[in-house]
């Protein structure tokens, strides 16, 4: 169990809204997702309909993405970013459910590619979306999933989010009952997991074929505050 805390907060104060300038990392490059993207959204997701699973839209023709791609873009809360990778769009991912009054925030309405899942670029996307929250002075970072989602509750952990439980019959999400399964790091778990993420990414850590050395998950379990159970 996580023990509950009503610590003082003395000199706290409200945090600025996050920046929504572009993230550039090493391999990847986050922008904030324009109608610009769609056409190239839809080539990299044509055929990978089970990534819409678990999200509350979607699958879509060309002309639905270009229309949601249209709304999402209009959208101020959740913000979303399109990813690059050598300059194409290979997903989004979006901040949500912002609160500087708390220095609260969310990451969410992630749809990777199959190019980009399972890469360096994937992995450097999130750590770059988690660093802006931290360096913005926020206190703590949530992800969130259908507790059904197996591989988003194992990618939470192995990026560092602590297991905090699950939310039953949480939502209505096409028609069908969600479970919500809770993730998420502090501003205390913050630096440690920073590292992690860093000494990951690094090149000294892949041969020349591209093969890890130190597995991500091996590096962050040690700072996670509580495991979820059901990954075993």
């Amino acid at each position: 169990m996580i023990a509950p805390s009503t610590a003082p907060l003395p000199g706290w104060t409200p945090r600025a809204p996050l920046p929504l300038d572009p993230m550039e990392g090493r391999g990847v490059r986050l922008e904030r997702l324009t109608p610009a993207h769609a056409a190239g959204l839809y080539t990299a997701l044509e055929g990978a309909d089970a990534n819409w699973n678990f999200l509350p839209y979607g699958p879509f023709d060309a002309d639905g993405l270009a229309d949601w791609v249209g709304w999402a873009a209009a959208q101020t809360d959740p913000w979303f970013f399109a990813i690059l990778v050598g300059g194409l769009p290979l997903g989004v991912a979006s901040y949500l459910r912002v609160v500087p009054e708390h220095g609260v925030a969310e990451v969410g309405h992630i749809n990777f590619a199959p190019a980009l899942k399972g890469t360096r670029a994937a992995t450097e996307a999130m750590a770059l979306m988690a660093e802006r929250v931290f360096d913005a002075g926020y206190r703590r970072y949530e992800w969130k999933c259908d507790a059904a989602n197996r591989p988003s509750r194992r990618a939470a952990e192995r990026l560092g989010f602590s297991y905090e439980g699950v939310f039953r019959q949480h939502l209505v999400v096409k028609g069908h009952n969600r479970d919500t399964a809770w993730f998420a790091m502090t501003d205390g778990d913050w630096p440690a997991i920073r590292i992690a993420l860093k000494t990951w990414l690094d090149r000294e850590n892949f041969d020349a074929d591209g093969r890890q050395s130190l597995s991500l998950s091996t590096l962050t379990r040690p700072h996670l505050v509580l495991r979820d159970p059901d990954l075993g």
